[in-house]
């Protein structure tokens, strides 16, 4: 009695961007939606059915691909070659396809707007998940309020190689196709591929961000600037929540383990270490069995394949319950294993932080934003201090709550146009000497603080 289909559709065109699975063993849907993502052809619509994966279906799956979008072509007037589908659930069985194209006529004539409708589809394309993932938010471009909303389903086959699930992505951005892809490429790289659950890389993964331009924005052209970064930032958050969820669902899990690794030499070496970790099956028994064995973390480290020093490793334990220190500086020390077994009881996650000796310097760039205010709440949540260094923008009144809860403030740039204030030596004084007054007068703060638009080794003051 569940429903087992959903569709998204826009009007407008899509620019639309993707990562799919690498296992060799691809799905008909995933060879589709490759292939139409990659030749950068808009997008109006996309198609999933759950129950049925069409996976090892030979030519007959990759036709019913093509029946699929042509079905929905027709009941909603657009090109088959504007649709994108989906297929999960059982690897090996032909897709009903009758059903299929009768169902995708049913959806045509059911589509809607409102946050009901949307929970429908998350609801519609789960399998052995035990709850519908959703997760949307809202911010501001040129002036215009931009949405980003994005549904997955996730609960087996989940681990870390592409982005182990269904999952799909929309903003009301207007934003070219290329700078998308680049955005959700680097995206999933921090967010669906740093999850496990069994050790098993799916048939099926896909992720597909679809843009249609109808928030009215200055189109964005390059991976740069201002609006970019907006859009990243959302799209990040997005895909980060839904990433979570679906790890905290895999079947049969009780406890959401996140692993945070601080102090390592480059960061594909910090992913490596954290992945070796989660991954675990014996820090997952502990973990489990809230034992706060911390020798299984350790020892996960070592086997990573990363090159560290153990005498520099510091290791503790954290959830809502509270934080332990088990490990400094690669020794054992005494800490209450009662409170220790407290803090891995809770279900809501789990973070098993691992470091090494540091001195971290935290800085923000290219605010005030809407989040800086949630950003200071949770600096201050933890008693940490940062350097804001700050852009001319909508939010400059904040720039004074920055200097008020005691952090230190920057100057970056008035206008973030990198052909303007890279334009000559006199231009990029004159943009510094506008976003130091604006600072003076918004902070009382005359600081020597500076940070260049693009970094300080960069070639796009040289363009």
């Amino acid at each position: 009695g569940r429903t087992d289909m959903a569709m998204i559709y826009s009007a407008s065109p899509c620019a639309a961007a993707g990562t799919f699975t690498r296992n060799v063993v691809k799905a008909a849907p995933v060879i589709w939606d490759r292939d139409l993502v990659r030749s950068g052809k808009p997008v109006h619509a996309v198609v999933v059915n759950s129950g049925i994966a069409n996976a090892c279906t030979g030519q007959t799956g990759l036709d019913y691909c093509l029946k699929t979008a042509e079905a929905a072509g027709a009941a909603l007037g657009i090109p088959a070659d504007s649709v994108l589908v989906g297929s999960t659930g059982v690897i090996g069985c032909q897709l009903p396809i009758d059903r299929i194209c009768a169902g995708v006529k049913a959806l045509a004539g059911d589509l809607g707007e409102d946050l009901d409708h949307g929970t429908d589809a998350a609801k519609a394309i789960m399998t052995t998940d035990t709850h519908k993932k959703e997760c949307a938010c809202s911010f501001e471009i040129d002036g215009k309020k931009v949405t980003v909303g994005g549904m997955a389903k996730g609960s087996g086959m989940i681990h870390p190689d592409m982005c182990t699930m269904l999952g799909y992505v929309t903003t009301d951005a207007a934003v070219e196709a290329s700078v998308l892809q680049q955005a959700v490429s680097a995206i999933v790289d921090e967010t669906f591929n740093m999850i496990s659950v069994d050790g098993d890389t799916s048939t099926n993964d896909t992720l597909l961000v679809l843009a249609n331009g109808e928030a009215g924005n200055t189109r964005i052209t390059s991976a740069e600037g201002e609006a970019y970064e907006a859009l990243f930032e959302a799209l990040h958050l997005v895909c980060r929540d839904l990433a979570m969820q679906m790890a905290g669902d895999g079947e049969g899990a009780t406890k959401l383990i996140e692993c945070t690794v601080q102090g390592a030499d480059t960061l594909e070496n910090a992913r490596t270490l954290a992945k070796s970790v989660i991954t675990s099956s014996l820090t997952k028994a502990a973990v489990y069995g809230s034992d706060a064995n911390w020798g299984r973390i350790f020892c996960a480290m070592g086997y990573s394949g990363i090159n560290f020093d153990p005498n520099k490793v510091n290791i503790t334990i954290e959830s809502t319950a509270g934080v332990e220190a088990m490990l400094k500086s690669g020794l054992p020390i005494k800490f209450s294993e009662e409170k220790a077994k407290k803090i891995l009881e809770e279900n809501g996650g789990i973070c098993l932080g691992k470091d090494m000796e540091k001195v971290i310097y935290l800085t923000f760039d290219d605010g005030p934003s809407i989040y800086t205010k949630e950003i200071l709440d949770t600096l201050d949540k933890y008693g940490v201090k940062a350097t804001f260094f700050v852009v001319n923008g909508k939010q400059n009144h904040l720039m004074k709550e920055i200097v008020n809860r005691g952090h230190q403030i920057g100057l970056h740039t008035y206008t973030h146009r990198y052909d303007i204030l890279y334009k000559s030596e006199q231009a990029y004084y004159d943009d510094l000497n506008k976003i130091n007054e604006v600072v003076k007068n918004e902070t009382g703060v005359e600081t020597k603080l500076i940070r260049f638009p693009g970094g300080s080794s960069n070639a796009i003051s040289k363009k």
